[in-house]
């Protein structure tokens, strides 16, 4: 399936194929079509790599390195999960960032995290410098036991690790049939609103509430205008990046992702001031409050620098979960009367229909199924091979 098609099946056939062409040919523009995918930078050149193929070779490349099998398999569906939800950046983008650490030392393969001071409807974690899919596993999983005794379990933890993406930890309590939240912070990447310099992480945040049926609304978000693997992913397509992604040394604005990469970072949410990216400064603000200042982690600029070795990491990460039967009774009805109400809304144009946090996931999780696989750019293709090649392990084979 190319590029032309895929964009017919993002938007569930609601624009014309000449539409279609505009956006495709607006991403060699430095626009984006999509909001919440980055499907959308793909290439034309593309192979699908079954879910369980691309499974089984990233918990091998953490196994090869010295991670137990358990820990490599809950990091393993973590990024697989996100690759299926269509977040890139955030999949087997990021595989070589977790060998890279275990590699050397700088976070643990094996362990278990610690619950320093807990009460009724709270807890207190240590990370153990653990991969981050393993503490926040198990974080949300003891905020969803408080939940259900207390009606609401907020965790915090310290000594964590890079997670992947917020929405896995949110959906783990929404299955439960609870209101799951998480957020994290990260390196120093953003520019905070005046700044010339770097001060806070991309501090992500997820909502995952349940409608009726299958239906829900799941928010996944950075607190800057992109995540920095969306940087990633556009510089290892040779793509540029709209201005209000990011800026280069001394927080210029610019379209070239390596100048973003190596020098500058990213905007908060919002892009530069005004157009109301203080706004996003202070979401992200309050985010680190949330996870690095209340779990008594590193903060801000005193986290390591983005993908350095030199220290370990000290993430501070937040996971809620929330009984809606502690509340008011009907919750689901009235969440699922929500959305429907926002996606009946008139359009300001006929070619769209206005959608909630969720929909656009869920439509690649469907295109996954149709193709039997994950679609991947050529280039992350050789990313695979040549990583397979360095750790001697058994690539993956394609579908197609």
């Amino acid at each position: 399936m190319n590029l032309l098609q895929r964009a017919l099946v993002f938007t569930g056939g609601h624009i014309s194929r000449y539409q279609a062409v505009i956006a495709v040919n607006s991403v060699g523009k430095n626009a984006r079509f999509y909001s919440t995918t980055d499907d959308n930078m793909a290439a034309p050149e593309e192979s699908v790599v079954a879910k369980d193929e691309m499974k089984r070779f990233m918990v091998e490349c953490m196994t090869k390195v010295g991670a137990t099998e358990s820990h490599a398999t809950q990091l393993a569906l973590v990024l697989l999960e996100g690759d299926i939800r269509g977040h890139y950046s955030h999949g087997l983008n990021r595989l070589d960032m977790y060998v890279r650490d275990i590699e050397q030392n700088v976070c643990k393969g094996d362990g278990e995290p610690i619950i320093l001071k807990e009460k009724a409807g709270t807890a207190w974690v240590d990370g153990n410098n653990l991969l981050g899919p393993v503490v926040g596993n198990f974080c949300m999983d003891l905020a969803i036991e408080k939940a259900k005794n207390a009606g609401i379990g907020w965790v915090v933890a310290k000594g964590s690790n890079h997670y992947g993406i917020a929405g896995w930890y949110a959906l783990r309590a929404m299955k439960k049939g609870m209101l799951g939240m998480s957020m994290t912070n990260t390196s120093p990447i953003s520019f905070p609103t005046r700044s010339a310099v770097p001060a806070l992480g991309t501090n992500p945040i997820s909502l995952a509430a349940p409608g009726t049926g299958d239906d829900s609304f799941v928010l996944d978000m950075a607190s800057t205008t992109v995540a920095i693997g969306k940087v990633e992913l556009a510089a290892r397509k040779e793509n540029p990046v709209p201005l209000s992604w990011g800026v280069g040394e001394g927080g210029k604005e610019t379209t070239d992702p390596t100048k973003v990469l190596y020098g500058g970072g990213l905007l908060p949410l919002g892009g530069v001031e005004v157009s109301g990216g203080y706004k996003g400064y202070g979401l992200s603000s309050m985010i680190e409050i949330f996870c690095g200042i209340l779990a008594g982690a590193h903060w801000g600029p005193h986290v390591r620098k983005w993908m350095s070795t030199k220290s370990e990491a000290d993430l501070g990460q937040c996971f809620v979960a929330i009984d809606p039967e502690a509340f008011a009774p009907g919750f689901a009805d009235r969440l699922q009367d929500f959305m429907q109400t926002m996606r009946a809304l008139p359009t300001s144009s006929p070619s769209f229909k206005v959608e909630v946090a969720g929909d656009m996931e869920r439509r690649h999780e469907a295109l996954v199924e149709q193709l039997g696989g994950i679609p991947y750019h050529k280039n992350q293709i050789t990313f695979v091979n040549d990583l397979a090649a360095k750790l001697g392990v058994k690539t993956v084979d394609l579908v197609q």
